[in-house]
């Protein structure tokens, strides 16, 4: 995971949109130097996010930074548009070429710090097929900083995304950012629809990339590669080297 620092119309952008480029281009070849396979993108400095339609300003940066990291680095690249303009991000992929979206809510609906969140998986399905029909949508099952509604379970969660939702992949992480999920829930997902691609989305460290893995068929990895284990942070090369050589010790490149 690529955290990209506050982008234009933020409130903590600080004034050149040339130096968050720089840094999100250093950060993707730091990291596929290293041996990543593949890259998202998202642009998690925006803090207050908005619930989904972001600014005009927002989607115009993010694409600016895609693009710059696409012509940078020769690898699969993913976009999402926090928190949860899904819309934007398959136009950002479909004129930068990303090979996939994050989608924090796809199908129902969600309490969240925004306010709540409702799925709208019939456009973005829609606009993927009709604007970039070879990116993929991975979508979250019951995202990380939220609440379901009550009654929805993990698994009916998990089958309303891939079966009805149109989904690619599923995402599971845990409560926030850096935080791991729940083995038994990773699990859960996995019994519950078995067929589905499985992403582990947050929390993933040299330690449990093992017991991950033994679930997952992706795991995205952002805090444990930043300085002290906090998000958003500058790469630390000790972090990165601990956590390569543990997948290297999978077999997982």
């Amino acid at each position: 995971m690529i955290h990209l620092g506050p982008l234009p119309g933020s409130p903590g952008f600080a004034g050149s949109i040339e130096a968050v480029v720089e840094d999100g281009v250093k950060r993707a070849i730091t990291l596929t130097d290293s041996g990543f396979p593949s890259l998202m993108i998202e642009n998690f400095g925006d803090i207050p996010f908005y619930a989904d339609d972001v600014p005009a300003v927002t989607a115009a940066a993010m694409t600016r930074c895609v693009a710059a990291i696409a012509a940078a680095v020769a690898v699969p690249l993913g976009v999402n548009v926090l928190r949860n303009d899904a819309v934007a991000a398959v136009a950002i992929a479909s004129v930068t070429g990303a090979a996939m979206v994050r989608v924090n809510v796809l199908t129902g609906s969600m309490e969240t710090d925004q306010g709540p969140i409702v799925g709208r998986a019939a456009r973005v399905i829609r606009d993927r097929q009709a604007l970039s029909p070879d990116t993929e949508v991975w979508a979250d099952v019951l995202v990380k900083h939220a609440n379901p509604p009550p009654g929805l379970t993990l698994e009916q969660a998990a089958a309303d995304t891939w079966h009805r939702g149109g989904a690619d992949a599923l995402i599971v992480s845990g409560s926030g950012t850096g935080h791991a999920p729940d083995l038994d829930a990773v699990a859960r997902v996995r019994q519950a629809v078995p067929d589905a691609p499985l992403v582990v989305g947050s929390g993933a460290t040299a330690e449990n990339l093992g017991a991950l893995w033994e679930h997952a068929n992706h795991v995205i990895v952002g805090t444990a590669l930043e300085r002290d284990g906090r998000p958003g942070a500058a790469l630390d090369a000790d972090r990165i080297g601990t956590f390569t050589a543990a997948a290297a010790a999978l077999g997982l490149w």
